[in-house]
């Protein structure tokens, strides 16, 4: 492997990992030193997979996925409970904990670039290749959905289906899984979703929630060019609950305002830009376009999801936004998907195939 290091994409990367300790350490100096933490093991994970021959490993990938269902299955008995939600494993050792539903989506990624790689599509799939392929994705979704942790599991389901849709299935097939998808919406809502989970919907449609009201407020307090810190109120007299991690970007709205709020959104959008640019340029080279146009899916799902419940424009679920909100497990598995992405463009014949630089 040629180590050709793209500088682009780390640089595309950086803005957002420095924004994010700036204004973790105005909300908190200890989760400040939490955060330098996270990013250190992201750093590190990043080389370490960086490093990694991945194309003579694909071998690995299915021992990967079914090794992470099995933390799944460990959370729905052993996991740790908090707030009402079984999401999360503790390493004793390190005294850390980690959300293995967050890994899930590299591993599921990793698990759909094998498979479609072992079995392209002709040219596209058809109805009974498509099942096999949904099989990886559904059981992640039902173990991550159990926790319960809905928000996850759909953007676990939209991540997989992504792909595919990416990737090329008949369109009978999505015609199909749309009126199906529409007629078993309202049992699902009536007797499988949590009450809580109806709670937030009808506060989405009806009444925001306090967490959505004080957002709302900050946001808006913001103005065009944002508040100094002292000014920022609404977070630094803790009416903005989980500033640092779901909410964020109300808080980076209220110091920076509509300014900062819409370059952030720009960065995001090269960002997504640049990663399906990339994929667009691949032909038959299916783990790595698997690999590109996931993750550039994976962000702008996130991101749209997060800023979108800010202001009321979507239900509350607890998403983070990538590479701004306090979180390792999050940080971590960003860092690792980045990794991937960088070890495949190093690659001298990616390079001369594909022309990316």
């Amino acid at each position: 492997m040629t180590k050709k290091f793209n500088i682009t994409l780390i640089l595309l990367i950086l803005p957002f990992i420095f924004l994010s300790l700036f204004l973790v350490n105005e909300i908190s100096h200890r989760l400040y030193i939490k955060e330098l933490v996270y990013i250190g093991i992201g750093i590190v994970a990043f080389l370490i997979t960086y490093l990694l021959p991945i194309r003579k490993l694909l071998w690995l990938i299915p021992i990967i996925y079914w090794f992470n269902i099995f933390l799944l299955i460990l959370v729905d008995t052993i996991g740790i409970k908090i707030l009402g939600a079984q999401r999360w494993l503790k390493i004793p050792i390190l005294n850390i904990t980690i959300q293995p539903s967050e890994f899930m989506k590299t591993t599921l990624l990793l698990m759909l670039g094998y498979l479609i790689y072992k079995y392209p599509p002709r040219p596209y799939y058809t109805f009974k290749e498509f099942l096999k392929l949904s099989f990886y994705i559904i059981l992640p979704f039902v173990l991550i959905a159990k926790e319960p942790d809905l928000g996850t599991a759909l953007i676990t389901l939209i991540i997989g289906f992504g792909v595919l849709f990416i990737i090329g299935v008949d369109k009978k097939i999505w015609i199909t899984l749309s009126i199906g998808a529409i007629l078993f919406a309202p049992i699902y809502y009536k007797y499988i979703m949590k009450d809580y989970q109806k709670q937030r919907i009808e506060n989405f449609l009806n009444k925001p929630s306090y967490h959505v009201r004080q957002s709302i407020i900050a946001i808006g307090s913001g103005g065009f060019s944002g508040k100094n810190k002292e000014e920022a109120t609404q977070t630094q007299l803790k009416f903005l609950p989980i500033a640092s991690s779901d909410f964020i970007f109300a808080y980076l709205v209220e110091r920076f305002g509509f300014i900062g709020g819409s370059g952030v959104i720009l960065l995001y959008f090269i960002l997504i830009f640049y990663l399906l640019k990339i994929a667009q340029k691949l032909k038959e080279d299916y783990f790595a376009k698997v690999m590109f146009a996931g993750v550039g899916l994976m962000i702008f799902v996130y991101s749209y999801i997060n800023i979108s419940m800010t202001m009321n424009l979507a239900p509350v679920v607890g998403v983070p936004l990538p590479l701004l909100s306090h979180g390792g497990t999050s940080f971590i598995n960003f860092m690792i998907l980045f990794a991937i992405l960088e070890n495949l463009i190093s690659r001298k014949e990616f390079i001369h195939t594909y022309g990316v630089k």
